[in-house]
């Protein structure tokens, strides 16, 4: 017999959220399998890679000369890396890298909310932006150098040149792509200009903003390897360099090596920040 005074039943939504818990349990171990896959995929493709390399030099394919080859090139960097004269040039690189990274993104980033928020001066200065993104940064190069002189200075200001453009055009296209409903709302409420940035634009531009941070880390590298082509006496751009000019092409890829591997890991550590930042979002 039913008590009038007992609660109504509710069905238990246990089951449900078991149900989604082990689709979400089995989408994690799928995508944990395809990653490892992945990975031996990507490890199988270099070791091909260097293989056939090895196999070319050996069988006299290709000029040693000029393409040299895989154990040849490992030999000389574990050389370097032993009488101590290559990590001073990582060090001396990766330093330059990480501020004009970090400069880059910012003043682009501040850029892009000033141009923003004065709608007059973006058209003052949009064709301006434009001419300066199409500009080959290289031909800045030597204005740098008289400007700065040969040094750290003139290294940075080239690769401002470089990841403050893109950076600009990148955040301010994420502001202007934003859904304008979401100003209205603000500005119904009452919001004023800064309102409508903090509450609708910044937090919708906010992943467009955070992915480009991974596109200047490659920014960032190709402005101080050309900085240091020009200038430096220091840091692998000048190792690449004094590789040419002394016809040592082993010296010039084990350069091109060790900065793939340096920037990847900066790239992937970037890429984890990212992830982070936009987790919750």
């Amino acid at each position: 017999m039913i008590n009038r005074d007992d609660p109504p039943y509710i069905p238990s939504s246990r089951s449900d959220e078991q149900l989604k818990l082990d689709v979400h349990q089995r989408f994690l171990k799928a995508r944990k399998r395809e990653t490892k896959w992945v990975r031996l995929l990507q490890a199988v493709i270099l070791i091909v890679f260097l293989s056939l390399w090895e196999l070319a030099a050996r069988l006299k394919w290709i000029d040693v000369l000029l393409f040299s080859y895989p154990t040849k090139v490992f030999a000389l960097l574990w050389e370097k890396l032993l009488d101590g004269t290559l990590l001073p040039h990582v060090a001396v690189t990766v330093e330059e890298t990480i501020i004009g990274f970090f400069l880059g993104t910012i003043l682009g980033t501040a850029l892009a909310v000033v141009i923003w928020w004065s709608p007059f001066l973006s058209r003052v200065l949009d064709p301006y932006i434009v001419v300066l993104n199409s500009m080959p940064k290289v031909a800045l190069g030597p204005l740098f150098i008289v400007g700065f002189g040969p040094g750290l200075l003139s290294i940075i200001a080239t690769t401002l040149s470089i990841t403050v453009i893109i950076t600009t055009l990148v955040v301010y296209g994420s502001f202007k792509e934003v859904d304008h409903n979401y100003v209205k709302v603000v500005k119904l409420f009452g919001g004023n200009q800064r309102k409508v940035f903090l509450k609708a634009i910044l937090p919708s531009s906010f992943p467009a903003i955070v992915s480009t941070l991974k596109v200047n880390v490659g920014l960032a590298w190709i402005g101080v390897i050309v900085g240091e082509f020009l200038v430096s006496q220091k840091g692998l751009g000048y190792l690449i360099i004094y590789g040419f000019q002394v016809f040592n092409f082993t010296l010039v890829i084990s350069t091109l090596f060790v900065i793939a591997i340096v920037a990847t890991v900066m790239y992937q550590l970037v890429a984890k920040l990212e992830k982070k930042l936009t987790k919750h979002r």
